[in-house]
């Protein structure tokens, strides 16, 4: 198993960062691509390393927002074979609203056609936990628990602000090895103890060696910072890479208040089993 984070907000010199997240998985047969960024860095950081996306068995969607779902139309051209996973949800129209002033985040509307017009095999829209491939698997919707935790922002579906965005297309994704699971997510708006929560009850509360991904702490509250640091002590991870919209703050805080290694994740970083 391999895990290579093609996007990021940060990158290894040479490569392209931008805010967005998108991360390649290579199993013993398949390889997979875990959303798609926002700009160009998922295409520079490719053609820097070598990556031909041509092959893809599968594209997933953690869920519908623009800085994860930005090249998706050129990389269903350039993957035509692959499956493509996503919740219903991720392809309606959203915004964010902060000062009064509406921005539309919602998926590319190019590529809202592109999906409409694929071939009716090669879309599963995901409202229930599946298996992608051997070891491999999606959370669909995931319950949110804990009041500690909402989406993470100011979402809607409408720019008045009058129907609050509950991001239930959001969904996580985790591998399953002797040693361990690996989760990786998107930017979890349903909340990472949610998250863990969940696939903690589809696992049997599996030991979770490595948790990677964006986890949208950024504008957490110190009480959610706090209950969050609690809920992962007692999971007793093996290893934390905080990503795309976790946020500095919470990632140094992870650091100071966690027992496990925790290094910030970036374009070009490689994760591989049995490896730290």
């Amino acid at each position: 198993m391999k895990l290579t984070i093609l996007t990021d907000n940060h990158a290894a010199q040479g490569l392209a960062c931008e805010h967005g997240f998108a991360v390649l998985i290579e199993t013993a047969d398949k390889r997979i691509l875990f959303d798609t960024g926002q700009l160009d860095a998922l295409e520079a950081n490719c053609r820097a390393l070598g990556i031909d996306l041509s092959g893809l068995d599968a594209i997933v969607l953690s869920h519908g927002h623009y800085d994860h779902t930005g090249n998706l139309t050129d990389v269903l051209r350039q993957a035509e074979r692959a499956t493509l996973y996503l919740h219903p949800a991720a392809l309606v129209e959203r915004y964010s609203i902060r000062n009064g002033k509406p921005r539309p985040i919602d998926m590319p509307v190019e590529a809202k056609k592109i999906i409409a017009a694929l071939p009716p095999e090669i879309v599963r829209f995901v409202q229930t936990p599946l298996q992608l491939t051997d070891g491999v698997f999606l959370t669909g919707p995931v319950p949110r628990n804990n009041v500690f935790e909402d989406t993470g922002g100011p979402f809607f579906f409408d720019p008045d602000g009058k129907r609050p965005d509950p991001i239930e297309d959001d969904l996580s994704l985790w591998i399953e090895e002797p040693e361990g699971l690996t989760v990786l997510a998107g930017c979890c708006h349903s909340g990472i103890v949610n998250t863990l929560d969940y696939i903690g009850s589809l696992t049997g509360n599996k030991h979770i060696k490595q948790l990677i991904g964006g986890m949208h702490l950024a504008t957490a509250s110190k009480e959610r910072l706090d209950r969050t640091i609690e809920a992962l002590k007692k999971r007793g991870i093996g290893r934390l890479i905080p990503c795309h919209c976790t946020g500095l703050a919470a990632t140094e805080l992870f650091r100071r208040e966690l027992p496990c290694p925790v290094e910030a994740g970036y374009a070009g970083m490689v994760v591989e089993s049995g490896k730290g």
